[in-house]
C-alpha cells in the first residue's frame, strides 16, 4: 500500500538536514525563478546547512507547513512547495510551489500540487486555493490552467524585480473544482 503523500511521479516529504544541498543548488539558478522571497543574497553552504536543519524541526502553525518534493525515479529533491495564509474560519490558502530548473516539464509540479490539494480539501477542510503568478510566466499559467485553477484576477505592476513592476495573476480553485477533475482517496 502507497503513502497518502505519494502520487505517480513524486512522493511530499518533510525537508531534511541534508536536503541542504540541494537547495543551494536551487537558489544557484534564480534568474528565471525570482519571486520576492526566492531572491536574496548569497548565502554560505553553512547558511543554508543551518536553514535545512531549521525546517527539519520546524512545527507548523496551523496549517502553514513547507514539504520537499522528492522524484520517485530517482529520489531526488526536486523542488519544494509550501502553504501560507491558511484561514480555517474562511475554508481559503495560499500555495506556492518551486522545482529546480534541471527538473522542471517533468510532470513534478503537476502531481505534487494535486497531493497537496487532495489533502487540503480532502482532508483538513478548506474550500479555495488560491495562487499567485507572475504574467509571464506562462508555463506556470498553463500548469495551473490544466489543474483547473480559474484566473480570477491580476494585479498590475504587484511585485518589482529585475529592475521593473510585474503583473501577478491570483488564480483559484475550489474543492469542488478539484473533485471534478480528480479524485479525493487513493486506492
Amino acid at each position: 500500500m502507497s503513502s497518502f503523500w505519494t502520487g505517480e511521479r513524486v512522493r511530499l516529504r518533510g525537508i531534511e538536514p541534508e536536503d541542504w544541498e540541494a537547495f543551494m543548488e536551487f537558489d544557484a539558478h534564480t534568474r528565471h525563478q525570482r519571486s520576492v522571497d526566492a531572491l536574496h543574497p548569497p548565502r554560505s553552504a553553512e547558511g543554508y546547512h543551518a536553514w535545512a536543519a531549521e525546517q527539519a524541526v520546524a512545527t507548523p502553525v496551523g496549517d502553514n507547513f513547507r514539504l520537499a518534493i522528492e522524484a520517485l525515479d530517482t529520489g531526488e529533491l526536486v523542488g519544494s512547495l509550501s502553504t501560507d495564509d491558511a484561514d480555517p474560519r474562511s475554508g481559503r490558502f495560499r500555495y506556492g510551489i518551486g522545482i529546480g530548473g534541471d527538473h522542471q516539464r517533468r510532470g513534478y509540479a503537476a502531481d505534487a500540487v494535486v497531493l497537496l490539494l487532495r489533502f487540503m480539501f480532502g482532508e483538513r477542510r478548506y474550500h479555495k486555493c488560491e495562487a499567485g503568478i507572475y504574467a509571464f510566466n506562462e508555463a506556470s499559467l498553463a500548469l495551473h490552467r490544466g489543474l483547473g485553477f480559474v484566473e480570477e484576477g491580476r494585479l498590475r505592476d504587484h511585485e518589482f524585480f529585475a529592475g521593473r513592476h510585474h503583473d501577478l495573476v491570483v488564480m483559484g480553485i475550489t474543492a469542488p473544482e478539484f473533485a471534478e477533475r480528480h479524485r479525493f482517496e487513493q486506492l
